[in-house]
């Protein structure tokens, strides 16, 4: 049983942020954690989040949230020890030396070169297969098949489109092909000129040859994205037709919205940013920019392509500092509200600029209705003023998977969730060696956003719940059940006894509190992370408690 002392300094320094009640439980050695927001006017979708006993949680909210087990099972709701949080000051070296209960825990990261893992002997549930898994990285796709071919690597993330063929065909690989429940689009960020013109905007969504993109840079199953949300996903609407490719049409509009050719021939320049890092939505990064700078240039409008850094990339991407990028998005879970809220939604990042109320409001509903039926008209009303407002132009949902040595026994390719390596054999060694697009930014993913972070975190933290291998749906994880109330408002979560963290101490209910209060909480001394953003938290919950009010422009 963890000392009260320990978490007496956290639950004290909480006090004067929020409303903090913490008091001894009958029968019970350990104080309490329950954290409340002084009422829901902050604008934020959690009320209070309360440890009832040392294995029960629960979670009461100011709006109806049928999406929440979906967001509890999503690797950024990952659950730390408190005493950790509290002594990194969710900062430091945990974003290098993560502590979860994972069946894998870290043994070195080498930077700019591996990840070792080793087997966490005292896991609770089915222990890793093999000893060790080891993840590699590299940006080329050539260079992950060369290494795979030569059994170097034993399976690597996203071939390239050219690349699937030459798997199927040899018989010492494996292919594993994920739906393409993906999105790749292109920004257009309001807050820049022409984009704050919403004829602009309009006319750059009828001037790409999505088509052609798909058919020159993308493998067998992608497909033009006329929507947000692929055709597979709840929340895609048939009903909303797109914008038609429709050149003449839009350089017509952009000659109205007083954009017409100069002399030179351009209309205006602009810069288009990316990031040189593989994605199942997108193969082939830097070839695609380099296409639509074409597309682009044929109709009077100057890009300039630019190649960031991932951290970097995205950093400014989500902070709004970009005028077009090139970004995309994968299924988290299985839901609309991941598409939609986290992109979106009120509490999204400023990607594309300011938001529009035509779109957060019926997202805002919809995320809150009961049944899909309820939902649905919601949806439909989002995706047409996604449409006729264009905050971004979609490309492509892309055709993916993972390939592996043909011995490996066990691989396979997530739609939801990440890869568990923890559940491969390798018989001709103790290992699994994983080789995916690009090195971790960081490894407290509850304060990240890219795959690579996510695909190593999900071996080391769990999360209250977890998806189903191969069909995605929610099952148990860290609480072995949960109930919920007739209106979905108030959630309750029973903890599985006995787990242990890989310092060796036990999992209970304040860790979960501490967890989601270090994102939750704006003033909490653990409210680090690497940047502070905690996207993910923001797009599923809104806001944070405590969170300073906007500078004044």
């Amino acid at each position: 049983m963890r000392s009260v002392l320990r978490l007496f300094p956290f639950a004290f320094a909480l006090i004067a942020a929020l409303t903090l009640l913490v008091a001894p439980a009958a029968g019970q050695d350990m104080e309490l954690m329950s954290v409340s927001a002084e009422n829901c006017d902050y604008g934020g979708s959690i009320q209070s989040i309360e440890a009832v006993d040392e294995l029960t949680v629960h979670f009461t909210l100011c709006v109806p949230d049928p999406a929440l087990p979906s967001k509890a099972a999503f690797v950024t709701l990952g659950i730390h020890p408190s005493e950790y949080l509290e002594a990194t000051g969710g900062g430091g070296d945990l974003l290098t030396d993560p502590i979860g209960t994972g069946p894998y825990m870290l043994e070195n990261w080498d930077l700019g070169n591996e990840i070792v893992l080793t087997r966490f002997e005292n896991y609770w549930g089915t222990p890793a297969v093999e000893p060790t898994a080891i993840f590699r990285w590299s940006t080329e796709a050539a260079q992950r098949l060369v290494e795979l071919q030569a059994g170097t690597v034993d399976g690597i993330d996203n071939p390239a489109p050219g690349d699937f063929e030459v798997i199927r065909n040899d018989p010492n690989l494996q292919l594993f092909e994920r739906p393409a429940g993906n999105i790749m689009y292109m920004s257009l960020n309001n807050r820049f000129e022409p984009f704050n013109d919403v004829n602009v905007r309009q006319a750059m969504a009828q001037l790409i040859d999505k088509q052609r993109i798909v058919d020159n840079f993308y493998p067998a199953g992608s497909s033009v994205a006329d929507q947000f949300v692929p055709s597979m996903i709840f929340g895609h609407t048939a009903e909303v037709e797109p914008l038609a490719f429709d050149v003449a049409l839009a350089e017509q509009m952009l000659d109205d919205a007083g954009y017409p050719r100069g002399a030179d021939g351009i209309r205006f320049s602009t810069t288009l940013s990316y990031r040189d890092v593989v994605r199942g939505y997108l193969p082939t990064p830097g070839i695609v920019a380099q296409d639509i700078q074409a597309q682009l240039a044929a109709v009077g409008i100057e890009v300039e392509v630019q190649s960031m850094e991932s951290g970097a990339f995205l950093d400014a991407a989500l902070a709004g500092e970009l005028p077009m990028v090139l970004l995309g998005w994968t299924l988290d879970y299985p839901d609309a509200t991941n598409f939609f809220d986290t992109h979106f939604g009120s509490g999204a990042p400023d990607q594309f600029g300011d938001k529009f109320d035509e779109i957060t409001e019926p997202l805002a509903l919809g995320a809150q209705q009961a049944t899909p039926e309820e939902r649905y008209p919601y949806y439909l009303q989002a995706n047409e003023a996604i449409r006729d407002l264009v905050p971004m132009v979609t490309i492509a949902h892309g055709g993916n998977g993972a390939a592996y040595q043909a011995r490996i026994v066990n691989g396979h390719a997530q739609s939801v969730g990440q890869e568990n390596l923890a559940i491969m054999e390798d018989p001709d060694d103790d290992n699994i060696v994983f080789m995916q697009g690009n090195e971790p930014i960081s490894l407290y993913c509850s304060d990240e956003s890219d795959g690579e972070s996510f695909k190593v975190c999900e071996q080391i933290i769990e999360s209250l719940l977890d998806y189903q291998i191969g069909s995605g749906e929610v099952i148990p994880g860290l609480a072995e059940s949960w109930d919920v109330n007739d209106d979905l408002t108030e959630w309750t979560f029973h903890l599985r006894e006995g787990v242990a963290f890989h310092d060796g101490s036990m999992l209970d209910a304040n860790d979960v509190v501490a967890s989601y209060v270090a994102q939750w909480d704006a003033e909490s001394p653990t409210h680090t992370g690497r940047t502070g953003d905690f996207t993910y938290f923001t797009a599923f919950f809104t806001t944070f408690i405590n969170a300073p009010p906007p500078a004044a422009e």
